[in-house]
């Protein structure tokens, strides 16, 4: 393990303050608050699609298409909002992104609520939510160490993420009802409106309360200077990889629930929306011990991946919805973890310099990689059934596992080596030296002795 990662291991243990450390914050305590009314309409949003897109009669694979086209801005345009949450204030820039978002989300329900929405509408739809997500997402990442500092850092990602998941017991069960009473666009118009909560939070913080973020200037190169700089940080680069593989195949349950509710145990949006609220449930208990624990690291991480992966495993084979459901609590309790374990990695790994750009990288890694692994998952999900969608994501989170096991094995190998030549060089070096001071006291014929003896002063 290189100095670096265990810098990042160790850094968590000195956070104080236990579990709900970072809400002393007052202006992270006000962000979150916005957030979590804004997420439960984003969740909300988030069943409503899926569910519009199957009752405009699409298959398993256009559900996939129709989220990749979601996710595709972030996979493309995600590196770029990262270079501009690096060189721009990101709390301005926040409110931009929330202002497009709800936008897009108002269209889609005076789409829906006229009756004139149309699949290539939807997908329209889709892909300008997923451009304001591209800036969104490197830009609000990198604003929580601006509320908090690097101490909380840990702590109030994690209850970040703990308040997306309690989202996503509140939004799906009120999509439920909503779907039921007024249609999907009710869900779209109530997500329209509770980016306004976002948009107070940032309105009201005391900006002198924020931690320094010198904007860097604009240079050519600083796009590639990004990629190099992962490239050759150990500490970043085993977790982005493993969030490229696991973001792929495995975090693609806005494909494959909805046909594991409907095609495997004959379910409604209803189904659907139980088996989302589990995973927030679960989710949240296991963030709490997250924010509790507060262990990352690389090592730590792939731990997480393989429980992920095994959960995973056990969500495929459960035979009855009520198992199906308890198993949906367990996977999201591992998921949260495994989420929260790479981003206060990540961030804490990074240069703050070089931060909105690598959390840019984390994001295409969990969401641009959707484009990608949405129209596979929907594929094998349609073709061999929904369990094949979950035993591919098992495959996708043990093996992200695996490679981080082997290359923690590989850099500890190559770390004692780089040790073992190093104290080879020191003992060589020595012998060297001992060996040029017995050459000095040894008389050499045709010279003088470099060393001469010191002759006692004569006395008168």
């Amino acid at each position: 393990m290189t100095l670096q990662m265990e810098k990042v291991a160790g850094s968590a243990s000195k956070a104080t303050g236990g579990t709900f450390a970072a809400l002393r914050v007052p202006n992270f305590r006000l962000f979150l608050g916005g957030q979590i009314v804004s997420l439960c309409g984003t969740w909300m949003q988030t069943i409503a699609l899926g569910w519009l897109v199957l009752s405009l009669g699409a298959s398993g694979t256009a559900l996939g298409l129709v989220t990749a086209a979601q996710f595709l801005p972030v996979l493309f345009f995600g590196p770029y909002g990262g270079l501009l949450a690096d060189r721009t204030d990101r709390r301005r820039l926040l409110i931009c992104t929330q202002v497009g978002s709800g936008l897009a989300a108002l269209a889609l329900g005076i789409l829906d609520l006229t009756g004139t929405a149309q699949l290539w509408m939807v997908g329209v739809a889709a892909a300008l939510i997923g451009l304001c997500n591209a800036i969104d997402n490197p830009a609000r990442q990198s604003f929580v160490q601006e509320m908090v500092g690097p101490e909380h850092l840990p702590n109030a990602v994690t209850l970040n993420s703990v308040a997306i998941n309690a989202a996503r017991i509140v939004g799906p069960a009120i999509a439920g009802v909503v779907i039921v009473l007024a249609g999907t666009a009710g869900c779209f118009l109530i997500n329209a409106a509770s980016f306004g909560a976002v948009l107070f939070a940032l309105h009201r913080m005391d900006i002198s309360a924020l931690y320094d973020h010198p904007p860097i200037h604009r240079a050519p190169g600083q796009l590639r200077a990004g990629f190099a700089y992962v490239r050759r940080t150990p500490a970043l680069r085993v977790p982005l990889v493993m969030m490229v593989m696991i973001g792929t195949l495995s975090y693609e349950f806005q494909v494959v629930l909805p046909l594991l509710a409907r095609e495997t145990f004959g379910g409604t949006a209803a189904t659907y929306s139980l088996m989302t609220s589990a995973m927030g449930a679960g989710a949240v208990v296991g963030g709490l011990l997250v924010a509790r624990r507060r262990r990352i690291g690389p090592r730590a991480l792939s731990l997480t991946a393989m429980t992920f992966g095994v959960i995973l495993l056990l969500a495929a084979a459960a035979p009855t919805l009520p198992l199906e459901i308890a198993t949906m609590v367990l996977l999201g309790a591992t998921s949260v973890a495994f989420i929260s374990t790479g981003n206060a990695t990540v961030q804490l790994s990074a240069d703050p310099a070089m931060r909105g750009r690598v959390m840019a990288l984390w994001s295409v890694a969990f969401l641009g990689t959707t484009p990608v692994g949405g129209p596979i998952a929907g594929w094998v999900a349609q073709a061999f059934g929904a369990r094949a969608g979950l035993l591919l994501a098992a495959g996708a989170a043990i093996g992200a596992a695996l490679y981080a096991f082997g290359s923690l094995r590989a850099t500890a190998v190559k770390g004692m080596a780089v040790k073992g030549m190093a104290v080879k060089g020191m003992a060589v070096k020595g012998m060297a030296v001992k060996g040029t001071a017995m050459k000095g006291t040894r008389p050499d014929p045709g010279r003088l002795s470099p060393i001469r003896p010191r002759v006692p002063p004569r006395r008168g």
